[in-house]
């Protein structure tokens, strides 16, 4: 499907108040789908989320390992009017598809690229809206081939058929934002979004999936388990997802590729893998990074190409206790 909406310019301060309701295209998203009769049990011997307890309302939030306990993927899982979806990073589907679809050849399930657009809706009127287009209950929807999976009170994401794409082209009265504004609102509620750059180099308490409920410690076996397991009850995982912010001199273009170093004595070394970042109209300036779980509560950060520049570190909207 070869769409694109008309999206309005619009500077986003930190204390701009956006439209009670939008959409934003997730041109940089996608969606791996998994249909087929052995499908639940296929995919629950690959992941870390208990796919057999996910009800047909509800999504979460998983990772797909290798056997070292590295992560493919971080996706969000929700099940299809015809099976499941694993919502992802585009640049990430290439390498997570071939890995996911290792063992496929023993057990009667389809794996597929979806070919639905990625659609986000939000504001404080997205749930009416949702209401209006998916006539049901949940957190998650189907309706005429479509799926609505819900983030928080305040966003929703459409996996979006023909049908409703018809629906979103006629719509005149809503605004449409650029995605970046969902990057945004993922950075500040702590989720993490893992690039291709970024495949194969961390386990998932590094993203801290144990503590949005990305990984079940009592499903049974799944590829990089005992990693898994043993950063849990050994506590040997050293890393976690946090943000860091302030105010930059300069700013950004959108294909910068930004480091960001800590304070080390008097001298400076990498923090850790950026996983996303934003930028306001106003030069302030946050990203989500993969850091050190241990670090003095005085360190100080900067982005490296403008080194007079200080970060503070934003500890995650959530305890990370995984109990």
């Amino acid at each position: 499907m070869d769409w694109q909406p008309s999206i309005q310019a619009v500077d986003i301060t930190p204390g701009t108040p956006l439209p009670e309701l939008l959409f934003t295209q997730l041109t940089s998203w996608g969606a791996i789908e998994m249909t087929g009769d052995d499908r639940k049990s296929y995919l629950q011997g690959q992941v870390t989320c208990d796919v057999v307890s996910l009800e047909q309302d509800q999504s979460t939030l998983g990772a797909h390992c290798d056997a070292k306990g590295k992560v493919w993927s971080i996706f969000r899982l929700c099940h299809t009017d015809s099976g499941y979806a694993m919502i992802q990073p585009a640049s990430a589907i290439d390498k997570e598809l071939a890995e996911i679809k290792k063992y496929a050849v023993f057990s009667k399930v389809d794996i597929n690229v979806s070919k639905k657009l990625l659609i986000g809706v939000v504001g404080r009127q997205c749930q009416l809206w949702i209401d209006e287009q998916f006539p049901t209950q949940g957190d998650v929807r189907q309706h005429q081939g479509s799926t609505a999976i819900r983030i928080n009170s305040e966003r929703w994401m459409l996996l979006a058929d023909e049908g409703l794409i018809t629906t979103l082209r006629s719509d005149q009265s809503t605004p449409w934002l650029p995605a970046s504004l969902w990057t945004k609102l993922d950075i500040e509620q702590g989720l993490p979004i893992l690039e291709a750059e970024h495949q194969n180099q961390h386990i998932p308490q590094a993203f801290n999936l144990q503590a949005l409920d990305g990984i079940s410690f009592n499903k049974g076996c799944y590829t990089g388990q005992e990693t898994v397991a043993r950063a849990k009850y050994r506590g040997i995982n050293k890393r976690m997802l946090a943000n860091v912010r302030g105010q930059l001199n300069v700013m950004l273009t959108d294909d910068t590729n930004v480091e960001v170093e800590r304070s080390v004595g008097e001298n400076w070394r990498k923090a850790g893998d950026v996983l996303a970042q934003y930028q306001y109209a106003n030069g302030e300036f946050v990203a989500a990074i993969v850091i050190a779980n241990n670090l003095d509560a005085d360190t100080q950060f900067r982005v490296s190409t403008q080194p007079d520049c200080r970060l503070q570190l934003e500890q995650p909207p959530y305890p990370l206790d995984d109990e």
